[in-house]
Parts: structure tokens; C-alpha cells; sequence
């Protein structure tokens, strides 16, 4: 499954950086992207783990910028 995300107060592109990086280092994720332009989060991930994958990227967020609210 593939999903987009809004996020709301990014406040840097090398922020968005971090939590790609971290983001794509989750277990049994297949790919993600965090862009600061268009302050969007994309996942693609199983279908069973989909929310656990989703629940674990939004703590990777909050420790990198704990301002940022993903919006779902």
C-alpha cells in the first residue's frame, strides 16, 4: 500500500532528510519519501504492517522535529 501524508511545520529540508533516512530504515517498509517543499511524507509498505510502519514513522518525526504534525 502507498499512502501520502501531509505535514504540517517542517521547518527544514535537512530535517526532511533525517527522517527519510530514519524513516527508511523501519523494518519491512518498501520505500518512503519526506519532502520539505511540498511538506508531504509518501510510504509504501505492506498492507498487514501498513499502520504499525505509519505509527513507528510518526515517532521517527516527532524525535527529529518535535513541532511537526503529520496529518492523517
Amino acid at each position: 500500500m502507498k499512502k501520502k501524508f501531509k505535514l504540517q511545520d517542517l521547518d527544514c529540508a535537512n530535517c526532511a532528510a533525517k527522517m527519510e533516512e530514519a524513516i527508511k530504515k523501519i523494518e519491512g517498509i518498501n520505500d518512503a519519501s519526506v519532502s520539505f517543499m511540498t511538506q508531504k511524507m509518501m510510504i509504501d509498505a505492506p498492507d498487514d504492517r501498513f499502520d504499525d510502519i505509519v505509527s513507528e514513522a510518526i515517532k521517527v518525526i516527532a524525535k527529529v522535529e518535535p513541532d511537526c504534525v503529520v496529518l492523517v
